[in-house]
């Protein structure tokens, strides 16, 4: 099997590594399971007290490989045939595990968690980056969501509003075109931004140091944050805003026989 995930442990870091720069860390079905059960690990693991997510070559992620060869070999053709069945809560239940509900996951996990983003971090890049808990960005790095040329309403985990408030969170998602690092800090969607070359050794710094904390006072203080959200109401509106995109994929569907209306071409000119 094809290894897209590396994984190591040192000083108490745990460092997942995005490993299919080829591609630039598109993500397939051995990609997000890979990856998962790395962040699976890394919270099973006591020794471990901050989650460093980087990932090798010139993009940190260019989203879901919605590209011919995955979608042949991942679920997406099985999801197909049971249409007449189940109409299309095939596709309903499959991004529910393998989309929000790993996100959701990952922003649970009671360790900190911090994302070093380089590049493009396109649609499904962002349900990596988001869901944790500090991003630290290269100057080159642009954050995009152009779900909308594909007739569909954002990604499956809409952090758009939390992270860059209504107005800009619109912008991004009518215009389908990136936000860059700086204006991503501006807007308090990335904590820091730092040159390129020193993308890694800032973002693992800033782990070695939030791992001399004691675990327990960690764990406290980020459930205490995420808490609050979900008090104002974010976890219910990620699970809302799940359903509407999928509302995208039933009117895609509807038009075209497809769960899209537009192919990636479209979308990478606007990446």
């Amino acid at each position: 099997m094809v290894e897209y995930i590396r994984y190591a442990v040192e000083e108490r870091v745990a460092t997942i590594t995005l490993d299919r720069a080829d591609r630039a860390n598109a993500q397939n079905e051995p990609f997000l399971q890979q990856l998962n059960e790395a962040w699976e690990k890394a919270a099973a693991d006591e020794s471990v007290r901050v989650i460093l997510l980087r990932a090798e070559g010139k993009h940190f992620s260019a989203g879901h490989d919605v590209s011919a060869e995955a979608i042949r070999d991942g679920s997406f053709n099985r999801i197909r045939e049971t249409i007449p069945e189940r109409g299309l809560l095939g596709i309903h239940e499959w991004e529910a595990k393998h989309y929000l509900g790993y996100s959701r996951r990952w922003r649970d996990i009671p360790k900190p968690s911090i994302a070093a983003v380089q590049g493009a971090c396109i649609a499904g890049g962002l349900l990596l980056a988001w869901p944790c808990d500090l991003i630290i960005a290269a100057d080159d790095a642009r954050f995009s969501d152009p779900v909308v040329l594909m007739g569909i309403g954002g990604v499956e985990y809409h952090g758009h509003t939390w992270e860059l408030g209504p107005r800009k969170a619109k912008e991004m998602l009518f215009t389908a075109k990136p936000i860059d690092a700086h204006e991503a800090e501006r807007r308090g969607m990335v904590n820091r931004v730092v040159p390129r070359a020193e993308l890694d050794a800032e973002a693992l710094a800033l782990a070695r140091e939030i791992a001399q904390m004691h675990p327990h006072a960690l764990a406290m203080a980020k459930r205490a944050v995420n808490q609050t959200l979900d008090i104002m109401g974010q976890s219910a509106a990620l699970q809302s805003c799940f359903d509407i995109h999928q509302l995208g994929h039933a009117s895609a569907y509807g038009q075209t026989g497809e769960f899209i209306v537009a192919g990636m071409d479209k979308v990478k000119s606007h990446s």
